[in-house]
């Protein structure tokens, strides 16, 4: 098999080939299922159990194949169709799951992203998605999204409906419907012959690329429920588990998690803003078993001044991804909180990629992600894609069910991140320890990993290239023990000019998530750059660093 062999899924190119379905279905872990399938499978055998908790409302698998039924005849009535792409932009409440699944019923694509995102990015993915809807809240957080989207809407030409929940009573702006009229229309009905196959794409999500723009990865249902048995099954999943999602359904993790709960015909509890002692108080009082975070929100909870009087005996497991978690934190956690602390390696791309076991000692694997998910591939390739040799650091690429069918309209991507035999590059670097236990030691991209969310540092800098009073810029990672990273701004003003953090900050932050701003700022007469002008972020890093060290004065 060769590494790109193209074929059509939905109108959209992907790596599917008849070879391809052919040997992930007799492997076992493809076969003709949808999620809708197992939705309504599960709704028909416990309609009254409850599916998600959210905000105190409690959903069960009766009501929510309601209102997905609802909320899919009022998009087809509004002309959504197959192969349309819906971008969602909602927080962690029912209703973005009301809307995702119900896009399976018209056989339209969903392409989820965080509520972080502003306008840039926005722009951005909504135009290279070609979407055909944009959902999103009236305000979150004290951001106006509808402010956000018109200003935006002359710019889209392919959008044709914005659809808007818990907007104004009445709402008559031409163009925009209201999400919740949609769920009290009871005389709806989804229109027939739409639906979709489990090859079929159905959702998209975007990651950022190497040239600082966000790529499209698009899965089919097998890709994605594939990942999610695999995962339950090595976790010893049960209809009885009590899953807390607070990562947001807008990124992959979240929305995964949400996938397994239904998988389960468990109840996933929604935390829309994490605070530790928000997650502290819903533990106690849905006597949650079943948790997946980022290290940082293991460190809040375990910097809470009032841990110790909650009751978290129900606790099963916890699953840390998304950065490296220290090892202080492990331990200190196996000390104070309960559960199976689980450490997993998995990305947008590939899936959960490798994780830690129930079975294993503790001790012999902290510090790595354990071993490679049943079904998938791990290889270590330096280069020119050879294996390296044992012990020897190398790039980790992944094969198997769960992998992507590729990068939405990115060929070069595509050929670049795909080798000759089909595997998929990851841009990260690991090693095997002597058990056969990756341990992640580095990443050959420049990503800024900050408490789980990634973003490379030229989308910033390219912004702050045009600001009146900078010269160079650029953002790099400084370690941090809380969030693995945070945002650090190297600059060099403009002759004459000074330059202070709040007023980047206000140049920044209308346009860009908060995750991606800058926290800190250093003045340099010069940066590290290359004979050939890049930046030698190392460099930068080690010399950030060193000013720190430095006694003051």
């Amino acid at each position: 098999m060769t590494g790109w062999l193209g074929g059509i899924a939905m109108g959209f190119e992907t790596r599917l080939t008849d070879e391809l379905i052919a040997r992930y279905q007799k492997s076992g872990h493809w076969g003709s299922e949808t999620f809708g399938t197992i939705l309504a499978r599960r709704a028909s055998a416990h309609p009254d159990r409850v599916a998600i908790v959210d905000r105190g409302r409690r959903v069960t698998y009766g009501e929510l194949t309601t209102r997905v039924d609802r909320v899919a005849a009022g998009l087809g009535a509004l002309g959504i169709e197959a192969g349309d792409v819906v971008t969602i932009q909602l927080p962690n409440w029912a209703e973005f799951a009301y809307v995702f699944f119900a896009l399976e019923r018209l056989g339209a694509v969903a392409n989820q992203i965080g509520p972080d995102f502003r306008s840039r990015e926005v722009d951005y993915i909504l135009r290279f998605s070609e979407s055909r809807a944009f959902v999103c809240p009236a305000s979150f957080k004290g951001f106006d999204y509808v402010r956000m989207i018109g200003e935006l809407r002359a710019g889209l030409p392919d959008l044709k409906t914005v659809c808007v929940l818990g907007a104004a009573p009445g709402l008559s702006t031409p163009g925009l419907v209201s999400l919740d009229a949609l769920l009290e229309d009871a005389g709806a009905v989804v229109p027939r012959g739409a639906g979709q196959g489990a090859n079929d794409v159905m959702r998209m999500a975007f990651t950022s690329g190497t040239t600082g723009n966000p790529k499209g990865v698009i899965h089919s249902h097998n890709t994605t429920l594939s990942t999610c048995r695999t995962l339950n099954d090595d976790m010893r999943v049960t209809e009885d588990e009590v899953f807390l999602v607070y990562l947001p359904l807008g990124l992959n993790w979240g929305y995964l998690t949400l996938v397994q709960a239904v998988m389960a015909g468990a109840r996933a509890v929604l935390l829309d803003q994490f605070g530790p002692r928000a997650a502290l108080e819903l533990i106690q009082r849905e006597r949650v078993t079943y948790i997946p975070t980022a290290p940082a929100s293991i460190i809040a909870m375990l910097n809470e001044p009032e841990l110790g009087r909650f009751d978290l005996s129900s606790l099963r497991v916890v699953i840390t991804g998304g950065a490296s978690c220290p090892v202080e934190t492990i331990r200190e956690f196996r000390t104070r909180m309960r559960g199976h602390l689980i450490e997993l390696y998995g990305m947008l791309e590939t899936g959960f990629h490798t994780y830690t076991r129930f079975s294993d000692n503790p001790e012999a694997v902290t510090g790595t992600v354990g071993t490679v998910s049943s079904g998938l591939g791990l290889r270590l390739i330096d280069e020119a894609e050879r294996d390296v040799p044992v012990g020897a650091e190398g790039e980790i690429a992944a094969e198997g069910p769960s992998v992507h069918l590729g990068y939405h309209k990115n060929p070069q991507a595509n050929a670049e991140l795909f080798t000759a035999d089909g595997w998929f590059r990851t841009g990260d670097l690991g090693q095997f320890d002597p058990a056969g236990n990756v341990r992640i030691v580095g990443r050959l991209k420049e990503m800024i990993n900050r408490g789980g969310k990634k973003f490379f540092p030229r989308e910033i800098e390219e912004i702050l290239y045009a600001h009146p009073k900078i010269l160079h810029a650029a953002i790099v990672g400084v370690p941090d023990p809380r969030l693995g990273e945070r945002n650090c701004l190297c600059v060099i003003p403009r002759p004459g000019q000074a330059l202070a953090l709040d007023e980047v900050v206000a140049y920044l932050k209308e346009g860009v998530a908060t995750y991606k701003l800058p926290e800190t700022i250093e003045v340099f007469d010069e940066l590290p750059f290359t004979p050939t002008g890049k930046i030698q972020r190392h460099v930068l890093v080690r010399r950030v660093l060193e000013r720190r060290e430095r006694p003051a004065g």
